[in-house]
């Protein structure tokens, strides 16, 4: 799986004499190299476009969206998913993330987990079903633990998908829908967390949210699905239906309360 050059791997002629800059100037160049991201990720937006619709098509089918990475790709997956219940009200298991390592990589590395194709293989099988849709998350897109989860999955899954940032990779190559986020080299080379990391954050929020819009779980703009279950959701919801009703506070609560603290059944929708 090691392949030819990287492009994950290049050096940032900018950050030529890194040691020397003051740390200003180490700001300022690491600012610089993040503003170039959205522009990446705009680049990306036709096949994000067609992983989102598969998304959608699986959700409506009983689908699930199995994300699969390892180290910082593995972890952003895992908080995508994580943050899909309270935030749409969705089944925990709608969005899943199988990081190599387990919950134990979470919080501490755990590298040589990556390199473990035989494990990829062993997760997603044991997790993927007919109509689910499996998202594989490498920066290099050369994970032997992606690559082994998705090949798992391929002959089961209604469609496979690959956040990559080296379009030459196998990870690219083996995906249904390539999203391909050319960010170049990073300030530190190889440090894929830094840009390569923000845009798989940015790509992971336009493929959840994206697909829960298309698929009924807002209205409008509002998150009438959240479920309300700190002091911070409840304003919220409370907000929320004044906004949408003209309500005074006392009056939100009250039909929230009533609804079981429902935005949408208070909405009446």
């Amino acid at each position: 799986m090691s392949g030819g050059p990287r492009r994950t791997e290049a050096r940032n002629p900018k950050a030529r004499g890194l040691e020397s800059f003051t740390t200003r100037q180490i700001l300022e160049l690491m600012n610089d190299e993040d503003a170039t991201v959205p522009a990446a990720v705009r680049a990306a937006l036709p096949a994000i476009e067609k992983a989102v619709e598969a998304i959608v098509g699986a959700i409506a089918m009983d689908g699930h969206i199995l994300y699969v990475g390892a180290g910082t790709s593995g972890r952003l997956g895992v908080l995508d998913a994580s943050e899909a219940p309270p935030t749409f009200g969705v089944e925990p298991h709608l969005f899943r993330g199988i990081n190599a390592g387990g919950d134990s990589a979470l919080r501490s590395s755990i590298e040589g987990a990556e390199d473990e194709e035989w494990a990829g293989r062993r997760d997603v099988a044991q997790a993927v079903r007919r109509n689910d849709v499996i998202v594989g998350i490498s920066a290099s897109g050369r994970a032997p633990y992606v690559i082994g989860g998705l090949e798992a999955g391929e002959n089961v899954a209604s469609a496979t998908i690959g956040i990559t940032c080296d379009a030459d990779s196998p990870l690219a190559r083996a995906a249904d829908i390539a999203i391909v986020v050319d960010v170049g080299p990073e300030v530190l080379a190889g440090s894929s967390r830094l840009k390569a990391g923000t845009a798989t954050k940015l790509v992971l929020n336009m493929l959840s949210t994206a697909a829960m819009i298309r698929s009924g779980r807002t209205r409008g703009d509002l998150m009438v699905d959240l479920r309300p279950t700190n002091a911070k959701l409840r304003a919220r919801a409370i907000r929320m239906v004044q906004d949408e009703t003209g309500l005074s506070e006392a009056e939100a609560l009250a039909r929230l309360e009533a609804a079981g603290w429902s935005v949408r059944k208070a909405l009446g929708s």
